[in-house]
């Protein structure tokens, strides 16, 4: 429900005042909403930069490396169930079957999926989601959108943010409350600690972040949908859902 909050918060945000394109900015055609999109994208950079980060910040203070270094792999070792399932539904059963193996080798021999045994071990990693299996399928993106609180997207993206938050068991279905949300809690400052370093940088650089994320965003869904196959990295950063 507090998430649910926060995006209608966004959303009014940027209802309330769309923001306008920078002088020198040429338009995006893969983005006609760009005043609105520009208004929750500051809405977003503020809920980071007054909220988000500090609580980062204190996060990494408390918690030594190798402590921050198990619950990312926790929860990394959580999302490759998923990420089997959506390889299964894309037609890659080599790559679900692997994805499998990786949870049973740093589940077993992990010390629960705390350290990552499988990627030495020749098992690599890969991420999927119901966007991406959307587009697989055909499904067109749409034009882009920023989303409270979860950031870039576009139509496609969106329902299937939402069909990997309804099918995330330990962000619905978990059936204790209070585990539940401190897990959701502990998951988003994972995600955003995982890009800590790059966001200061992006801050630093003289270029319009808005646009860069933008381009970045549409670049590497492209790849990861027309180009993912052959399990190569990305050509662009990107910051990711906190859910994933």
């Amino acid at each position: 429900m507090r998430i649910k909050r926060l995006m209608l918060l966004g959303l009014v945000a940027g209802m309330a005042g769309c923001a306008s394109i920078p002088a020198g900015v040429e338009p995006s055609p893969h983005d006609p909403w760009e005043p609105f999109n520009r208004s929750v994208f500051e809405f977003n950079e503020g809920l980071d930069a007054y909220f988000l980060k500090p609580v980062v910040s204190g996060y990494r203070f408390v918690l030594p490396e190798f402590v921050r270094d198990g619950v990312y792999n926790f929860f990394s070792n959580y999302s490759d169930i998923y990420t089997a399932l959506q390889n299964l539904l894309q037609g890659k059963p080599d790559y679900a079957f692997s994805d499998l193996m990786r949870v049973v080798v740093n589940t077993t021999f992990g010390l629960g999926g705390l350290i990552d045994m499988a990627t030495p071990g020749g098992l690599p990693k890969h991420k999927e989601d119901w966007g991406q299996t959307f587009g697989v399928w055909g499904v067109p993106s749409g034009p882009y959108v920023v989303l409270p609180f979860f950031g870039p997207s576009n139509v496609r993206d969106t329902f299937g943010t939402a069909a990997d938050l309804e099918s995330d068991y330990l962000f619905r279905l978990l059936p204790d409350v209070a585990i539940r949300n401190s897990l959701t809690g502990l998951r988003v400052v994972n995600a955003r600690n995982t890009y800590y370093e790059a966001g200061d940088l992006l801050d630093g650089a003289a270029i319009d972040k808005y646009s860069f994320m933008r381009d970045a965003y549409i670049q590497r869904r492209e790849y990861q949908i027309n180009e993912g196959r052959d399990d190569k990295e990305p050509p662009m950063p990107v910051y990711e859902n906190p859910y994933e």
